[in-house]
């Protein structure tokens, strides 16, 4: 008789023994660790909403008033058409009927675009150099003609912003150009700034010598669009 006849092969078929079973055993649970690190190390981060751009900074007049020469106040964050102007129209588009076109003069404005995307349609960017005032935004609306804002500059103050809103939606106010109106605030500002009394450093500042300042050089704006026709 054979010397391995009576042997089971019970668990001795071929690639399979029990110490290579326990050491399958065991990578397996070594690579469910790994998993289970993966995913503690590396978590998968909560869905974060869109945050909603600041409501446009404006005040109209009332239905009913006369005209004037404007329309409103606009007080913008910044000079950048591209991020203000859709605040602006989300405000305007329900009450004016939806703004297609905008004209601005370059004086204040690096950047003009031709064209800014606002909700749900564009907006056409044209230009003046002389025929539009410097503070004003010129806004033509579909099917319901044009309107005229004021534009204050971003880095006024709150004080001198609210009179600047106050004064150009008050229409029992002087007709007064959008130009005018700023110069007449920054005349304000000035004389209260020189109705204040000088303490000892500022007087002995104004009798210092002058110093000389660099010449500023003029930025000239990027016109990207073209003039308004």
């Amino acid at each position: 008789m054979d010397s391995t006849e009576g042997i089971s092969h019970t668990g001795f078929h071929a690639g399979s023994s029990p110490a290579k079973d326990d050491t399958q055993a065991a990578a397996q649970v070594a690579r469910r660790r790994v998993h289970t690190m993966s995913a503690t190390l590396y978590p998968t981060l909560p869905h974060r909403e869109p945050v909603a751009a600041p409501a446009a900074r404006l005040v109209l007049k009332t239905d009913g008033t006369s005209r004037g020469l404007l329309d409103g106040a606009w007080w913008p964050r910044s000079r950048d058409l591209l991020s203000e102007l859709p605040a602006l129209t989300d405000v305007l588009d329900p009450l004016w009927g939806r703004i297609t076109r905008i004209a601005v003069n370059p004086e204040h404005w690096l950047v003009i675009p031709r064209e800014i995307p606002v909700s749900g349609h564009i907006v056409k960017v044209g230009w003046f150099t002389s025929e539009i005032d410097p503070h004003k935004l010129l806004l033509l609306s579909y099917g319901t003609g044009r309107f005229d804002l004021l534009v204050i500059p971003p880095g006024t103050g709150a004080e001198s912003a609210a009179r600047l809103l106050e004064a150009a939606s008050d229409h029992d106010g002087p007709s007064l150009t959008a130009s005018a109106l700023i110069a007449a605030e920054a005349a304000r500002h000035a004389v209260a700034a020189t109705d204040q009394a000088l303490g000892p450093y500022e007087a002995w500042s104004t009798r210092a010598a002058p110093r000389r300042c660099p010449r500023p050089s003029p930025d000239r704006p990027v016109r990207q669009g073209r003039p308004a026709d």
